[in-house]
């Protein structure tokens, strides 16, 4: 199953990409993170439906000090998850 959110609210400048990468990493999930230009979090996921529940599930929390005002999700065709490799940040230096 691949997945794609956008995460929307203070998910900027309050390392909430290390959050997501972290959360991804522990359930062994394939895919990436990175921020967008309109201030928001996206992320692309690959795994279990139960891997990518608990995904979906701390990607609500956040890290502390964020605040997640709204998760949007789609699902994406599986071929789409076939060239993801283990989780990483894009965009980060």
């Amino acid at each position: 199953m691949v997945l794609h959110f956008l995460v929307q609210g203070r998910v900027q400048g309050v390392g909430f990409r290390w959050f997501v990468h972290r959360e991804a990493s522990e359930l062994e999930l394939r895919g990436w993170v990175r921020n967008t230009e309109d201030g928001d979090v996206e992320v692309v996921a690959a795994g279990s439906a139960d891997d990518l529940d608990e995904l979906r599930q701390s990607l609500r929390r956040g890290p502390r000090g964020s605040r997640v005002d709204r998760l949007i999700e789609h699902h994406l065709d599986e071929k789409e998850g076939k060239n993801l490799g283990s989780f990483q940040i894009e965009g980060a230096w």
